[in-house]
């Protein structure tokens, strides 16, 4: 039997279109004659009327005739047996038409009398035996051509329509094998579709085991796409590949695709009017001069920086430690450029690196400086705590010092409000980087400096708003550390614009005098209400067209799911240190009179956590850091100050 199909597997390949055609067209030639004799056959029996035996002989020849020219009017010849695997044989019923009408004319012939019913009778054999045989020489093909080509068994999820069109469809294909359909309708199991058993979901793993399964279809186009997610996520488990497909009725355009999520403005779940536009057109502080950006491929920093390209700056230098993100908004920033007015500088470095931070002041004449650049994901920066001081304290030490080497006019830091009573590593290296300004600006005649409080920004890279539009699109679960856990939020947009305008105070005047000259000026964003960030998750599920599966909507597309508090992350964040506010000249930034750490117990402080990172004494550095950070009257002493 091998040696039969791999003979017959080279003959295949060896013979042209042309001599495939030729052999149809001779089968269709010589299936007329031999059906006409199986009729015969079928009427007379073995008592062949003896007269009409010889008469009835001469029709072969011209029945042959009328097969070949009926075969060839059609176009059988040229027509793929692959199309007949549905037996949809409407050219055949031509042909089998044609050679029954020229045998009736023939049967009129002196001596060839033919019944009526028996030339009815031919047609509709000639019919089913044209159709057998092309699918039998069908199934010969895709026996020969599965020889030497591995087989894909696959199982159809979905015993629907368009189950049974996918199924249709793959019956003549010579690489996969529909084995059975599964289907999540009980009513369906145990029957049988187009010769195929339908299980349950439940017997999926079973089925793979037996039959060698490696993909599974999903043919359920009406089902929700979290829900289709949800099914391919547990048959991925099994070691399967799962694809799916729309309806037919889709894909010809008489029903609308399924639609992909379409991205809801973050602002929509705030609650609260947004920002005025005259904004923008306050923030004249910065034309003509050279600003400096830290950070400037982060969340913040990137969108001060497309801000800022609107001020008609002389300069505006991107300081950035990660090469991908640099490159991105640097090509981003250049595209939006019109004109050269704005040189845009790239520069690829750490803020740690003083050398590197001294020197690109002093060589593009830098005169205001955002400080965006820090480590602000919490359980990275709890996982990692060298990196996380290192870069949030000391960096930001190593900037403001350089800034007022090199005579910078402003200096902005840009906070967060996890900073206010740190319960985590991340909250207590911003709240110690607040505390180096503060330091700094009281040694500091050039320099200005100033910092910018405020909460969660929706879309950035440490915001949930992607975490949960990427869980959404995949079916969920949407992950929620707590029940009633709630977050300040305001847009990028807005807070940048904020950001921006606090920043231009500091030349104007407008808050002189409302606190010692000798502190910097601590500016806290008014983020209207605290969001509860479980409402904020069903808004989302709901915004995208699903709806939230609990105990009262077991039916619903997406689950939510409560995995507890990270390490050190509080119910509810916090944007002041201690108590009351002071006014701006814009209502939506606010004043903040803070307290600072000494000059002398700043010192000491900053020397002990350098002497812990340079031993590597993570345990030390992480307590000493959050005693710092404790207000003064329930702060221990350090080790340093107990000797």
């Amino acid at each position: 039997m091998k040696s039969l199909r791999s003979l017959l597997l080279a003959f295949e390949r060896r013979i042209s279109r042309r001599h495939k055609q030729a052999l149809i067209l001779l089968g269709d030639t010589v299936i007329a004659p031999l059906t006409f004799f199986l009729t015969i056959l079928l009427i007379y029996g073995t008592y062949w009327p003896q007269a009409q035996l010889a008469h009835l002989g001469m029709l072969f020849p011209a029945l042959a005739m009328l097969g070949a020219m009926a075969s060839l009017a059609v176009g059988l010849p040229r027509t793929k047996l692959k199309t007949y695997a549905s037996l949809a044989a409407n050219g055949i019923g031509a042909y089998a038409g044609m050679v029954g009408a020229g045998t009736l004319l023939l049967t009129f012939l002196p001596g060839l009398y033919f019944p009526i019913v028996g030339t009815i009778t031919f047609s509709m054999a000639l019919f089913l035996a044209a159709i057998f045989v092309r699918v039998a020489m069908l199934k010969v093909l895709l026996w020969v051509l599965a020889f030497d080509r591995p087989q894909t068994r696959v199982l159809i999820y979905g015993a629907g329509k368009t189950g049974l069109q996918l199924a249709s469809a793959l019956r003549s294909h010579e690489s996969i094998v529909v084995v059975a359909f599964i289907d999540d309708d009980p009513a369906t199991h145990s029957q049988r579709l187009m010769g195929k058993m339908i299980y349950p979901a439940r017997q999926v793993d079973r089925l793979v085991r037996k039959h060698g399964i490696s993909r599974i279809l999903l043919a359920m186009p009406s089902l929700s796409a979290p829900k289709q997610a949800q099914i391919s996520r547990k048959l991925q488990t099994l070691g399967l590949s799962v694809q799916s497909l729309p309806s037919f009725a889709q894909l010809i355009g008489t029903e609308q695709l399924v639609e992909t999520l379409t991205p809801v403005p973050p602002g929509r779940f705030l609650g609260r009017s947004h920002l005025d536009d005259a904004l923008a057109a306050s923030t004249t502080g910065y034309g003509g001069s050279c600003v400096l950006v830290s950070g400037a491929g982060g969340s913040v920093g990137s969108e001060l920086c497309r801000q800022l390209l609107a001020q008609g700056l002389k300069r505006l230098v991107l300081y950035e430690v990660s090469e991908l993100a640099l490159y991105n908004i640097d090509r981003e920033l250049r595209e939006m450029l019109i004109g050269d007015e704005t040189a845009i500088v790239p520069v690829l470095g750490s803020v740690t690196d003083a050398r590197l931070t001294r020197a690109v002041l002093a060589q593009n004449g830098v005169d205001t400086v955002f400080h965006a650049a820090a480590y602000k994901h919490v359980p990275l920066v709890e996982q990692n705590p060298t990196a996380g001081i290192a870069n949030n304290v000391f960096g930001t030490r190593t900037l403001a010092d350089a800034c007022v080497e090199e005579g910078v006019r402003r200096f902005i830091l840009i906070s967060t409000d996890k900073a206010v009573r740190p319960s985590n590593l991340m909250g207590a290296s911003k709240r110690l980087a607040e505390l180096v300004v503060q330091d700094r600006a009281k040694r500091s005649q050039s320099t200005r400096f100033s910092i910018v409080r405020f909460g969660n920004v929706l879309g950035s890279s440490g915001s949930v708003i992607p975490l949960f539009r990427e869980q959404i699109a995949r079916g969920g679960p949407v992950t929620l550390t707590h029940e009633d856990v709630t977050r300040y939020f305001m847009t990028i947009a807005e807070a940048s614009k904020l950001v921006l305008l606090a920043g231009s105070f500091l030349d104007s005047g407008a808050v002189t005098g409302a606190a010692p000259s000798s502190l910097a000026d601590v500016f806290v964003l008014d983020m209207g209400k605290p969001v509860r960030i479980r409402q904020l998750a069903e808004q989302m599920i709901q915004g995208a067209g699903y709806t939230v599966r609990d105990e009262a909507h077991p039916d619903g597309d997406i689950e939510i799911q409560v995995i507890g508090l990270r390490p050190g992350e509080k119910l509810h964040e916090e944007l002041l240190i201690g108590q009351g506010l002071l006014t701006t000249p814009h209502p939506k930034i606010l004043r903040a009179a803070e307290e600072s750490l000494a000059e002398l117990e700043m010192a000491n402080a900053l020397r002990e956590l350098a002497g812990y990172l340079s031993t590597g004494d993570v345990t030390a550095m992480r307590d000493t850091a959050m005693q710092l950070v404790r207000p003064r009257g329930d702060r221990p002493l350090t080790a340093a100050q107990a000797t």
